[in-house]
């Protein structure tokens, strides 16, 4: 049995294969960047084997592990990585970025350009085997240019500062029960601030089809393809992975399409893409 894991900020995706078999399971978002290893292993142990249990999944069972996600760098990478050879004993462990998953889940050992637009954004030159090139995010404040938490603090502030129409503000405030005082509170006084800006795309996502909200958007994607997709080689195809990628695709190919760029493949959950391509790997 091989268990596939592809975690960004919000939640993480468990997949557990075996032969034609999967079954898919859901926990909260796990960083080792941001995250204690106490932490690390409550999730796992309240959430992730307790659902397997049900399923009847013996962990011993379980030979390979690959875990994907946000904040693997090569330290924290470690951390989570002796986590999860203690927990699944039996099994060979690999801990990778998420980045890396999607280049695997999007690319499979083709040469293209992989980005990630969930909560973050992400994006990377990938040459059928390794990553070659990485535009750093810079995180939510200085970068993610395209990703929910930057539509959303892009959004907020053009409303609160009457850059969008004063219909479209009140709509905002109107959809979450927010006042200005409230925003700010959560932006600057409470954890976490990225995930509240990354949930209100989907009012942003209810009105996409405003002019002045077109135009917002298509600027934003604008700026995600000038400042991170433009430093690689762009006669290779661009593919998305991500909740953000997946529900504006129509304004990411508009904006790829007026740089003259060409998209690829996009796809809500990179899970689905590392299923095939380590079974494929196995067969």
């Amino acid at each position: 049995m091989i268990l596939i894991a592809d975690s960004g900020a919000t939640k993480t995706d468990w997949m557990v294969v075996s032969g034609g078999n999967y079954r898919l399971i859901g926990t909260e978002g796990i960083n080792p960047f941001h995250q204690t290893e106490e932490y690390i292993r409550n999730i796992i142990n309240s959430s992730l084997l307790p659902n397997m249990e049900r399923e009847d999944i013996c962990i011993h069972n379980i030979t390979e592990v690959h875990f994907y996600g946000a904040g693997c760098l090569p330290q924290p990478a470690i951390k989570i990585s002796n986590i999860l050879k203690e927990v699944f004993p039996e099994a060979t462990v690999e801990a990778e970025t998420d980045l890396t998953g999607a280049a695997r889940a999007l690319c499979g050992n083709r040469p293209g350009i992989a980005c990630i637009l969930g909560t973050g954004s992400n994006s990377c030159m990938y040459d059928g085997e390794r990553i070659i090139a990485n535009v750093s995010p810079l995180g939510y404040i200085l970068g993610d240019e395209g990703s929910g938490a930057y539509l959303g603090k892009r959004f907020i502030s053009d409303c609160l500062k009457n850059q969008q129409p004063e219909y479209l503000k009140t709509g905002l405030l109107e959809e979450y029960a927010l006042t200005t005082t409230d925003i700010l509170n959560k932006v600057y006084r409470e954890p976490q601030a990225n995930r509240f800006l990354a949930s209100i795309t989907p009012y942003i996502y209810k009105v996409r089809k405003d002019p002045n909200v077109e135009t917002f958007l298509n600027d934003c994607f604008t700026e995600f393809f000038r400042r991170n997709i433009m430093k690689y080689d762009t006669t290779l195809d661009i593919s998305f992975a991500g909740s953000i990628a997946w529900f504006f695709q129509e304004e990411i190919k508009k904006a790829a399409i007026s740089l003259d760029l060409r998209t690829g493949v996009f796809m809500k959950e990179p899970i689905w893409g590392l299923k095939d391509f380590h079974t494929k790997i196995n067969q």
